[in-house]
């Protein structure tokens, strides 16, 4: 089955290099669409590109989840809590929001909030908060150990708020987490490790989906994952090295452009 290769590159490289920065990777999939006059591309072009990055962030992370996972199990079986089972469970905790509420709200969120004018609004709102989050995190000191239940609560709330394009999972994560207290480095491998069960659990939902629909191109969605979680993987590795040396505001910055020249367009 053939495919517009173009355009499924371009939506994959845009989805694998904005899905884990601060600026909405579900708002700037939607952007070609109204800007360019392509036809959108749909929720399983969507998801595919979204468990690319799932499998890029997987990847990445790998050693951790690996300790994560032994340290889970040596809890069992000792029945004594660990570091690791205890990470374990601040990001079950912080998943739980997103899980019930997304459920509830996501096809409303879809058909109502899916414009440019709700973009533009977000982005610059949501890039204000994440410049006033980082000059507190200059003082920082919390990492991932000192997570307390209801940080990670809080977290996890703020995570609905991505279900509005424009607010990026990632960056409301990371904006919360700065403003709790947690050093650059550790919110952002806090958000990185909190998507991905958000990410399994959306794509498995909508694979179900499809796997009983006709008409899918599954060339499509499996050339779309494959740029997605390469161009991912790679975005992952450069955003930890470039917030240790510099911080967000080169986000913040182009957040506040993208938003203003939105309007600009608009009007």
């Amino acid at each position: 089955m053939s495919f517009d290769i173009v355009r499924a590159t371009v939506l994959a490289l845009i989805q694998g290099l904005t899905e884990f920065l601060p600026v909405s990777s579900s708002a700037h999939l939607i952007l070609p669409s109204v800007l360019f006059g392509w036809p959108d591309q749909g929720l399983s072009f969507d998801t595919a590109v979204h468990l690319g990055t799932l499998c890029a962030v997987v990847l990445y992370f790998r050693a951790h989840l690996w300790q994560l996972a032994t340290g889970s199990l040596q809890a069992l079986h000792t029945k004594r809590m660990t570091d690791e089972a205890q990470q374990v469970l601040l990001l079950a905790l912080a998943t739980l929001p997103v899980v019930l509420l997304g459920l509830l709200l996501k096809d409303y969120v879809e058909s109502t909030f899916r414009s440019v004018k709700v973009i533009a609004t977000t982005t610059i709102v949501f890039g204000l908060l994440l410049w006033l989050a980082d000059r507190r995190a200059q003082s920082a000191r919390l990492g991932m150990l000192n997570l307390s239940w209801k940080i990670a609560l809080v977290i996890g709330c703020a995570q609905v708020l991505a279900l509005l394009p424009g607010v990026s999972r990632s960056g409301v994560t990371m904006t919360v987490a700065l403003f709790c207290g947690l050093n650059r480095i550790d919110a952002a491998r806090f958000s990185f490790l909190l998507s991905i069960p958000v990410i399994a659990a959306a794509g498995a939902l909508t694979v179900l989906e499809l796997l009983g629909a006709s008409g899918v191109n599954w060339l499509e969605l499996g050339y779309g994952a494959l740029v997605s979680a390469l161009c991912a993987y790679g975005c992952i590795h450069f955003f930890l090295r470039l917030i240790g040396s510099m911080g967000f505001l080169p986000f913040v910055i182009y957040r506040l452009l993208l938003g203003v020249a939105l309007w600009l367009w608009l009007v």
